[in-house]
């Protein structure tokens, strides 16, 4: 019954708990929250479990608080340009409510269909739309949330300019489920561009598609999404999904460039390409959404193809750090686990990489995965771009911020979560030098 509440989507973590407890509204959450302080019993909020980094599955017995249930829709703006939405609504619901008032929302990802709002808050996730409206915690105006004591925080504005005091919408994005569970979302919607052109390109090296990314904004085109893939991982989408080459030519690498601009839109895109010069070896400009399949299929077909569960590690990198980094990165895993595929790609206008490694050996999984993030800190990159830290990336934080960023985030978790009940084992738990428990707390199990 509880099975797929404590194994994530990427099979690699596992855990148990005590109970799956789904409540219908906030309130109910509230109550739950009370009742495992009281009893000292760790919480750990869960929405659609598509995380990659097991952030929502419970370790040690923790109660799982499933978020399902909160799934109304309460309102969508046509004026205002906002969505109120409960957590448990999932981003293909919410893009799908938009679409009904001829407006867009501005968070996109390949797992649409499960991810939830609540979710995407928690992870302050990302996706291909990051290059033109920004992060989740970019389109969050609003937010309900029950923190620690079973108190209930609402901050529920429909407008952007509110100066008074934090802004905690914005810290609890992020956050992990560690400050606060986040109940009802308030966010922003967009106006859809007029005209959109898809493209993909042939390119011979990341810093040729760097430079044509740059092209395509110079030319008057605004740069909607941007994918970067390879010619390794083209074949295993190809093979897994039984599909045709996307180019006649083969080429090392491809841009998957998606464009929006006045009614001749193709025609500056075209334009755009064949003044290129050797930026590009081979293209294709299409109306319609096929050429999206070829990147959204990566993941499946990387799963698929992989003998071990696939470690997989979202990073990014400085734009100008990202061409020497894929280089290192593919020559240290060759020579250092030669029996690893590595297969990349991810949103190359914004520096974020999804590393993938294949077939690799259970028992070097923490050895593999401290290579990487080693070089990603010695390229000035961060080990997490999108996915958050969860359990998988705890043990490298030190690699991504200073012992006083560290300190500050530990003093601001204590303040609201003195107990540490909410989501007890990840991100920074420890507590910090000299605090004291409040009268009452009592120590997670």
């Amino acid at each position: 019954m509880t099975a797929r509440y404590v194994t994530d989507w990427t099979g690699r973590w596992n855990g148990t708990t005590t109970a799956v407890v789904r409540p219908a509204d906030t309130e109910q959450v509230s109550h739950v929250i009370r009742v495992c302080r009281r009893a000292g019993i760790g919480v750990v909020p869960q929405g659609g479990n598509t995380g990659l980094v097991g952030g929502s599955i419970p370790l040690h017995g923790e109660i799982v608080l499933s978020l399902a249930r909160l799934d109304s829709i309460t309102a969508v703006d046509p004026i205002g340009h906002t969505i109120a939405a409960g957590a448990g609504v999932t981003v293909a619901r919410a893009q799908a409510a938009a679409r009904e008032a001829g407006l867009i929302f501005g968070v996109d990802l390949a797992s649409r269909d499960s991810a939830t709002l609540g979710g995407i808050v928690a992870t302050n996730a990302g996706g291909v739309r990051v290059i033109k409206y920004g992060d989740t915690r970019a389109q969050l105006l609003g937010i309900e949330a029950v923190i620690s004591d079973g108190s209930v925080l609402t901050r529920w504005k429909t407008f952007t300019k509110d100066n008074v005091g934090y802004h905690l919408p914005s810290l609890l994005a992020g956050s992990e489920g560690t400050l606060a569970v986040v109940t009802r979302v308030l966010m922003k919607l967009r106006v859809p561009p007029p005209h959109i052109q898809l493209a993909m390109a042939g390119v011979p090296t990341i810093g040729s598609a760097l430079e044509l990314l740059d092209a395509l904004r110079r030319s008057g085109l605004t740069v909607e999404a941007a994918e970067l893939m390879t010619d390794a991982g083209i074949r295993l989408v190809r093979r897994h999904r039984n599909l045709r080459p996307p180019l006649v030519t083969d080429t090392p690498f491809l841009l998957l460039a998606e464009v929006s601009g006045p009614a001749d839109a193709e025609t500056m895109m075209l334009e755009t390409f064949e003044g290129a010069g050797d930026l590009i070896i081979d293209a294709t400009i299409e109306h319609g959404s096929r050429l999206w399949g070829y990147r959204e299929g990566h993941t499946e077909s990387i799963n698929a193809s992989s003998t071990t569960p696939p470690v997989k590690l979202d990073i990014t990198t400085p734009l100008a750090e990202l061409e020497s980094f894929v280089a290192d990165l593919t020559r240290v895993i060759a020579s250092e686990f030669p029996d690893v595929r590595l297969i990349f790609f991810g949103h190359v206008a914004d520096g974020n990489v999804h590393v993938n490694l294949l077939d690799v050996d259970p028992e070097r999984t923490r050895e593999i995965t401290g290579v990487v993030f080693e070089l990603v800190a010695a390229h000035d990159g961060s080990i997490s771009a999108e996915h958050g830290i969860g359990r998988s990336k705890a043990a490298w934080m030190h690699l991504a911020r200073s012992t006083v960023d560290v300190e500050v985030m530990k003093a601001i978790r204590h303040s609201i979560d003195p107990s540490l009940i909410l989501n007890p084992h990840i991100l920074p738990a420890a507590r910090p030098a000299g605090a004291s428990r409040v009268a009452g707390d009592a120590t997670p199990r």
